[in-house]
């Protein structure tokens, strides 16, 4: 079997998800063209050897359907040879296309892939597409469907975790990425988004605020108490989980992920292309796994895959030097990090999506760039990937630089 490797990783920076925001002028497919054009031109690609372009999105509807990878690669100038997939396996997705491009390396169908993922969610918001669980009400009782951000207010009750806990969780988070920001830790990454006369429309992440405090965020109120006590989904989560007596909701938009907009890309080859395009490999696909648990509390994926990905790379969590786990909500990392029995210290050291935002189907690719940075900056060698997914899945992937 051939070894999967990372060339280059570029992203966006992630702007605001709403109307306000300033990606909200930029379609999706400019976003995405914003990466693409980034790798292909500092890394002087012949696009002729592009074997696909493989992109996560979330919402793939109205801007985001028709197989934006496909319709992507081309509106970015690549080779009309280069084929797009487009996949949706939620909030992982970007990830997933990252996985999946290193599985074609490793089986030996492949040699050059762009795989990466993009989320409008100011133009596409999340939900457009619907969806089984949101609109048919006996699919969602024979599945105990729940919205995640009750899942994410279970998993704090079943675990003890006060409101004071995850805000405190989220003020870190906040700190990281303001410091992060301010010594230039993304700048290797990140790609400005310029309209088509060349202005630049935002070149650092918007989402973040550097001065929130415990304080601030105990004046706001919790987002999910209302919807699980007027319509149920408190109910259902009581049915699955008997020992609750009461769901403790400490969950609000300040320990939460954050709604953004974002693009994301990753270079991923074999070592024979690399010599051939004399392309420096910065780190080698180790592992990767998926699981699934309990599609009601939802949240707990990270845990199961990580040991899977562990097992498979003949590793334990000590020999990982620096982890990215997906901040969907404050209390599915402080689970993680029990599970691990780990601190703080090594766990998305500049910041996460709390902070800096979620845009779905980028993230997972968002995450992997910054972990690869963040290596390098440290000159450490192994790093892990882990996000939550909707349905009670779990995703991970391990690197290791080279």
């Amino acid at each position: 079997m051939s070894d999967a490797y990372i060339y280059d990783t570029a992203r966006t920076p992630r702007g605001k998800g709403k109307s306000t925001g300033a990606l909200h002028v930029a379609r999706p497919i400019h976003l995405l063209k914003t990466v693409l054009e980034a790798l292909a031109s500092r890394n002087h690609l012949d696009t002729n050897l592009v074997e696909d372009v493989i992109m996560g999105c979330v919402t793939p509807v109205a801007e985001q359907g028709g197989n934006i990878a496909k319709a992507a690669a081309m509106y970015s100038g690549y080779s009309e040879k280069v084929p797009g997939m487009t996949l949706n396996r939620f909030c992982s997705s970007g990830l997933e296309a990252v996985n999946t491009a290193s599985a074609y390396i490793m089986a030996g169908q492949a040699h050059l892939i762009v795989a990466g993922g993009v989320e409008s969610m100011s133009r596409v918001p999340m939900g457009s597409d619907g969806g089984a669980w949101l609109i048919d009400p006996e699919v969602a009782r024979q599945t105990y469907f729940i919205p995640q951000g009750i899942s994410a207010d279970l998993i704090a009750t079943l675990e003890g975790f006060t409101r004071r806990d995850v805000d405190q969780f989220a003020v870190v988070s906040q700190q990281r990425a303001a410091k992060a920001w301010s010594e230039g830790r993304f700048n290797k990454s990140i790609i400005p988004v310029k309209d088509t006369v060349g202005k630049i429309l935002l070149d650092r992440d918007e989402h973040f605020r550097a001065e929130t405090s415990v304080e601030s965020l105990s004046e706001l109120k919790p987002a999910f108490q209302q919807m699980g006590e007027n319509f149920g989904f408190d109910s259902v989560a009581m049915q699955k989980y008997p020992s609750v007596e009461k769901i403790n909701h400490v969950h609000h938009a300040g320990n939460s992920s954050g709604i953004v907009d974002g693009a994301a890309a990753v270079l991923v080859g074999s070592k024979e292309i690399g010599k051939r395009l004399n392309l420096k490999p910065r780190a080698r696909i180790k592992s990767f796994a998926l699981t699934s648990t309990d599609p009601t509390i939802m949240l707990l994926g990270p845990g199961p895959a990580t040991k899977m990905a562990l097992e498979r790379a003949h590793m334990d969590i000590k020999d990982i030097d620096l982890i990215e786990i997906n901040e969907a909500f404050a209390a599915v990392v402080l689970r993680f990090m029990r599970e691990f029995n780990l601190d703080q210290s090594k766990i998305n050291v500049n910041g996460g999506a709390i902070a800096l935002g979620h845009p779905l189907g980028a993230t997972g690719s968002v995450l992997l760039g910054t972990l690869l940075d963040e290596l390098e900056r440290q000159n450490k060698s192994t790093g892990l990937v882990t996000l939550c997914i909707g349905g009670g899945m779990g995703i991970a992937t391990i690197i290791e630089r080279v």
